[in-house]
C-alpha cells in the first residue's frame, strides 16, 4: 500500500470512529434529555381494580390496596429493617434514603446521596446483609457521574446501634463500579442469595436493541447477573469471586458473572426454595419472567422473551433459558419483578410470585413451575390499578407491599 493510500485509509478510519463516537454521544444525550413521562391511569384516590383484555379470562385474586405512606418523590425501593418490624426504608430516585413507621406513620430522612437521576438513573437498590442485626451492614446501588462518565456503583454502608431511624449511617467502601454508556437499562437491584452471596443485576447499558451487544458478551458485566462474596474481599477489590461461579475458568470472561442474556432485570427475588426469579424488561414486543440458574443464558439480544429479536426470523433457539411467563405490549409495557409471598394476610397469595406492569398498573400472581419445566404458565390477575408499581417488598411476616412510583407505599390486604 502506498504512503498516500495509507494516509487516505487513516483519514477514513478516523472519520468513521469520530462519527461513531459522535452518534453515541447524541444518543446518550437523548436518553437523558427526553425521558418518558409516566402517570397512573385512573384516579389514584380511588384504589379500585378493573380487569381488561386477557385478564378477564384469567383466574382472579381479590385484594385491597391500603395506602400506608405517601408523599415520596419517585420512590424506587422499599425494604424493612431486619429486627425492627415496623421500620421501613424508602429509596427515592433523586438520591434520598428515608424511613417511616408502618404503625404510626412517623418518618424522616436518613441520608441523601449525590446521584445522577436522568432517565432511569438514580438511587435504585438496597440490600441488608443476611446478618444485619449483628453486623449492621447494608448495600446500596446507585448511579453517579465520575470523571465525566456515568457509573453504576454498589457501595457498602453501616448503621450505628438501633433503632435505625436514629442511627448514624456511613459509607464504608465501594464494592464495584461499572461505566454505563447510556442513562437507561442500568438495572439497579440488589439481593442476597440463600448462600450469602450478593447478586447484582445490570442491564445491557442502554439506548435500545443492545447496540454494544453486551447481553451475549462474557467480557462485560452489562447485561448480566453477577454473584460476589462481600464477606471476604481481597486486597484489590471490594469483594471476592466465589470459586463456584460458572465462568471463573472461561477465557476472557468476567468471573463475577452468574447468568447472561439480560436486557434490564428490573427486580428479581429468591423463592423460598432458593430459585432466582427475574423479571426482564422487554424491547418492543415482549415482557418476560423466568428463572436464572448457574451459568444460564436468558437470550437477549438474540431473543426477546421466546421470540427472535436479532435476527427477527430464524434466530438461534437452543441454549437459552426460556421464560415461564411472557406478555405482549397489548397487555402492558414494562414488567416489574416482585416477591414470593410467604405471609397469610391474603391467603390466596401465599406461596405465589407477585409481580406487575409498571406502565399500566396491572398486578399478577403466579404459581412458580418446576425448575425443569419448559412450558408457559399463566398467572392469576389481581386487576389493573391506578398506580405505577415500581417494586415490591415483604415485611417480616412475609406480607406484600407495592411501591407506587407516583409517591406512595401500599399494602396488599384481603378485601
Amino acid at each position: 500500500m502506498s504512503r498516500q493510500a495509507r494516509w487516505t485509509l487513516g483519514v477514513v478510519i478516523a472519520l468513521v470512529v469520530t462519527a461513531l463516537f459522535s452518534c453515541q454521544a447524541i444518543l446518550r444525550t437523548a436518553t437523558k434529555i427526553y425521558p418518558q413521562r409516566y402517570a397512573p391511569q385512573g384516579d389514584p384516590n380511588e384504589l379500585k381494580a378493573t380487569f381488561l383484555g386477557a385478564d378477564q379470562q384469567r383466574a382472579h385474586v381479590a385484594v385491597k390496596l391500603t395506602r400506608i405512606a405517601s408523599g415520596f418523590e419517585q420512590p424506587t425501593t422499599l425494604a424493612f429493617v431486619p429486627g425492627e418490624p415496623t421500620t421501613a426504608l424508602v429509596l427515592q430516585k433523586t438520591g434520598a434514603l428515608k424511613w417511616f413507621d408502618v404503625a404510626t406513620g412517623d418518618g424522616g430522612d436518613v441520608v441523601t446521596l449525590p446521584v445522577t437521576s436522568a432517565s432511569e438513573q438514580g438511587l435504585l437498590g438496597l440490600a441488608f446483609h443476611p446478618r444485619f442485626v449483628e453486623n449492621r451492614r447494608f448495600f446500596l446501588n446507585f448511579t453517579l457521574e465520575k470523571d465525566g462518565k456515568d457509573v453504576s456503583r454498589v457501595e457498602e454502608w453501616t448503621a450505628g446501634p438501633p433503632p435505625f431511624r436514629t442511627a448514624r449511617v456511613k459509607a464504608v467502601r465501594v464494592v464495584l463500579e461499572v461505566e454505563q454508556p447510556y442513562a437507561n437499562h442500568n438495572g439497579g437491584h440488589l439481593a442476597f442469595g440463600p448462600d450469602g452471596m450478593l447478586f447484582i443485576g445490570f442491564g445491557d447499558g442502554g439506548y435500545k436493541g443492545d447496540p454494544h451487544l453486551a447481553g451475549q458478551d462474557l467480557g462485560t458485566w452489562l447485561g448480566k447477573m453477577l454473584r460476589v462474596d462481600v464477606d471476604h474481599a481481597d486486597a484489590t477489590r471490594g469483594y471476592a469471586v466465589p470459586s463456584d461461579n460458572p465462568f471463573v475458568s472461561t477465557e476472557k470472561a468476567r468471573p463475577e458473572i452468574w447468568a447472561l442474556g439480560l436486557r434490564n432485570p428490573w427486580r428479581y427475588a429468591f423463592a423460598p426454595d432458593g430459585r432466582l426469579v427475574i423479571a426482564d424488561v422487554g424491547q418492543d414486543l415482549w415482557e418476560e419472567v423466568g428463572f436464572a440458574a448457574r451459568g444460564e443464558n436468558l437470550g437477549w439480544n438474540v431473543r426477546e422473551g421466546r421470540h427472535c429479536y436479532q435476527p427477527n426470523e430464524g434466530c438461534k433457539t437452543t441454549g437459552f433459558r426460556e421464560p415461564f411467563f411472557e406478555y405482549g405490549h397489548d397487555e402492558g409495557q414494562s414488567v416489574t419483578g416482585g416477591v414470593v409471598v410467604t405471609g397469610s394476610r391474603v391467603p390466596s397469595l401465599t406461596g405465589r410470585y407477585l409481580f406487575g406492569d409498571f406502565v399500566l398498573g396491572k398486578l399478577w400472581a403466579i404459581e412458580l413451575p418446576a425448575l425443569a419445566s419448559t412450558e408457559l404458565v399463566q398467572p392469576a390477575s389481581l386487576g389493573k390499578w391506578p398506580v405505577l408499581p415500581v417494586s415490591f417488598a415483604l415485611d417480616e411476616q412475609g406480607d406484600a407491599y407495592v411501591v407506587d412510583f407516583a409517591g406512595a407505599v401500599l399494602r396488599l390486604d384481603a378485601p
